[in-house]
């Protein structure tokens, strides 16, 4: 029954863990530089750790690009449970970011 229990409970925090981090991602994502100078913007995203895919609209080279929009994608975790310490009446989930992923939509 325990171990059932247990079970559950992951379970449970992962989907909370799951529609947190969507939340949480959608405002960053967002939140990412855009502007005239498609360049500039998908190096800013790569030098914050972002893999950035890029749709571009048209034939003109990525320099003659304007940015229309910055898109979440997917993000790679890994969930890990703690050690409980004295103090600790259960045992704490950490969730690491492995890798993120942004779409960078470009007009040229």
């Amino acid at each position: 029954m325990k171990l059932v229990m247990k079970s559950v409970i992951r379970s449970v925090l992962a989907a909370g863990g799951v529609a947190a981090i969507a939340v949480a991602f959608s405002g960053s994502a967002t939140a990412a530089p855009m502007g005239p100078d498609a360049s500039q913007t998908l190096m800013s995203l790569q030098s914050e750790g972002y893999h950035v895919i890029v749709n571009k609209t048209g034939n003109a080279p990525l320099d003659q690009c304007s940015v229309s929009a910055v898109r979440p994608g997917q993000k790679y975790t890994r969930m890990e449970s703690e050690i409980p310490g004295p103090s600790d009446n259960g045992v704490g989930i950490v969730t690491t970011v492995l890798a993120e992923t942004v779409y960078l939509d470009l007009s040229c």
